[in-house]
This record gives C-alpha cells, structure tokens and sequence, in this order.
C-alpha cells in the first residue's frame, strides 16, 4: 500500500504561487485556527463533503496518484519557469506525505515552493525545506498576546523558523524567501505590526523579501458548505492606497516587496 494523504484540491494553471505556471497541490491539516482562515476545509486532517452539493472538499489520495497528476503538466513548467507549489492548510502537518512527493518531484528536476504558516517542528520538516526553490512563510502578527487571540497560537515557535531559514543556504546557494503578511484591516494592518514585522525579517533573514496580501472573504462560501459558522464583520478589506502606504513602510525598513499577485 503506498503513501496516503488528505488533499484538499490539485490546482493547475496557477499563476500565483511562484514564478511560471504551477499546479498548487493544498494539503489538509493545520494547527492554527486563523479568524480569517479562507480554507476551512483544510482544519483538520479528514474527508469532507459539501453538505449543499455533495461533492468532495477533501479526499484522501495515494502519493503514487497525486505526482501522476502533477505530471501532466510538465511541459508547462519546462517552458514558463514554473512548477509544483505545496499549500494548505499546513503542508508540513502531514510530513510523510510532503517528504515522499517533494523527494520525488526534486528527483525529476521540477521546480518546487511551499507556503507554509511556519508552525513546525524545525528539525522533522528542514530536510524539505531544503529541496524548495521557494519558501513562502506567514508572519500574520508580531505581538504574542494578539497573535494568539486571532490564530489560537503563541508565535514565538513561527518566529524562531523564520530565523532559522538562513541556515538551508550554503555559499550563497538556497532557497528563495518570501515572508508574507494576510493584512486584516482592525487586526494587523497598523505601523507599528508592520514596521516590527519588517525589521525582523531584515534582521534574521537577510535577503528575504516580504509580500502584503490583502485580506478577502471568498472564503465564506466554505463555511457555508460545511455548515459552520463565519461572523467577522469586524474584519476589513484594506484599500489600495493603504496597502500602497503599508509596502512602503516595509521598504523603509530595507525590505525589498515581493509581488506574485
């Protein structure tokens, strides 16, 4: 029997997710309990269905099956730069299936990121993390106390991986990191959140670049599905020219913006 895993969805033709065309593979399973979380589904490590349609939110799939599928197309990735980009939910939560497939696909000269909360044992997961192209990595707020009122976690383990990335790079050869924010208007949009966030990359992980996403919810229509409820009418969509005002700030710590949107 080979390697199973819960997987949310196999996207290809993203454009999103790193350079070049990918297929973004969104594993299920996630320690954190974000407030904004657009990917319910994803909470835990089961099958779920569509309590309105009936169809499959997470499956649970062989390895054997998903690497077929993300196969199909290679010629896409040979010819835009691009490749596979693991996803979640935390993709680090089921680390045996994540270590099979990236092994894998690093075997057959793909491209690889993973977007990751970055709430993982350092030493289970940095072997993987070493065969990525790309890492992105969330920094969604620099107070403790704040952080676990809107994730349901302490951010000092995500804080301590952040500055541990450096170490995957040797003679200037590594990884590509890219730490990225989910700005929420009336949770971690103000200056001083932003301002800390940046001077900490600057400090622990020289040579990152940062990306601001601004928080939406699309994702509400998955509550609904799954017949749980989604009431934060305190949570803002930022403007433009607000998230413009919030990039520059990060400029002005000596952090250079990353834009894959």
């Amino acid at each position: 029997m080979g390697i199973k895993g819960y997987v949310m969805n196999i996207q290809p033709f993203s454009v999103n997710d790193g350079d070049g065309i990918r297929t973004t593979v969104f594993l299920a399973g996630c320690p954190l309990r974000c407030s904004w979380c657009s990917n319910p589904e994803g909470m835990t490590m089961e099958e779920k269905v569509n309590a309105e349609t009936g169809e499959s939110m997470v499956s649970l799939m062989d390895a054997d099956e998903v690497l077929a599928k993300v196969q199909k197309h290679r010629l896409f990735y040979a010819y835009s730069g691009g490749g596979i980009t693991f996803s979640g939910g935390e993709p680090t939560m089921q680390t045996e299936f994540l270590d099979y497939l990236s092994a894998e696909i690093y075997d057959r000269g793909y491209s690889m990121a993973i977007e990751t909360s970055g709430m993982f044992d350092w030493d289970r997961v940095a072997h993987i993390l070493g065969r990525m192209d790309l890492i992105f990595m969330d920094l969604k707020i620099m107070d403790d106390a704040k952080h676990l009122k809107y994730t349901g976690v302490s951010n000092k383990q995500i804080l301590e991986n952040i500055a541990r990335i450096k170490s995957l790079s040797t003679d200037e050869q590594g990884p590509e990191v890219v730490i990225r924010i989910p700005v929420v208007g009336g949770v971690n949009d103000d200056e001083d959140n932003i301002r800390s966030s940046a001077a900490y990359v600057k400090e622990h992980v020289p040579g990152a670049r940062m990306e601001l996403l601004p928080y939406h919810n699309f994702g509400t229509i998955k509550y609904k599905a799954l017949d749980l409820p989604y009431e934060h009418p305190e949570f803002r969509t930022p403007g433009r020219a607000e998230m413009e005002r919030l990039r520059q700030i990060v400029r002005e710590e000596g952090v250079e913006i990353a834009d894959y949107r």
